[in-house]
């Protein structure tokens, strides 16, 4: 437990762990839906371009969404000297997502699109082949 640990209700009660939850970088709420063609996902990523974003498929046949918002945004002070913060509320740091895809996944044809700060992620469906049924004969008596 940490120094800034407390309890709270017979719960402990940790600020970073309080942050990470709240934070819709760091924790990068994410949906995933099944449609007849497709599994879809989508995450929200508020604040962030598609150039932070990175979303790729590994050999392992599981999805992964990654990136990083970074440090306080000094915008256009033209004198950072003079500058002085109140406050630093908004989440920073990295985030990574992983999803384990269905056998029925397409992963090679997998699609990716980003507006206003909503990740979408589209991996179409192929059907799977459903393995035979032999029937075995019992040899003896």
């Amino acid at each position: 437990m940490s120094q800034n640990s407390k309890f709270l209700d017979n719960e402990i009660f940790d600020p970073f762990l309080s942050l990470i939850n709240k934070c819709p970088v760091l924790n990068t709420p994410t949906d995933w839906k099944e449609t007849p063609d497709a599994h879809i996902f989508i995450a929200d990523l508020p604040g962030l371009k598609k150039d932070e974003v990175n979303v790729q498929v590994d050999e392992g046949r599981v999805l992964q969404i990654s990136g990083e918002r970074s440090g306080v945004d000094e915008g256009d002070d033209h004198d950072k000297n003079n500058v002085k913060w109140h406050r630093v509320e908004r989440c920073r740091g990295k985030f990574h997502r992983r999803f384990r895809l269905p056998e029925n996944a397409k992963v090679d044809q997998v699609k990716a699109s980003m507006e206003n700060g909503v990740l979408v992620v589209t991996v179409p469906k192929q059907e799977v082949k459903k393995p035979e049924k032999k029937v075995i004969q019992i040899e003896g008596n």
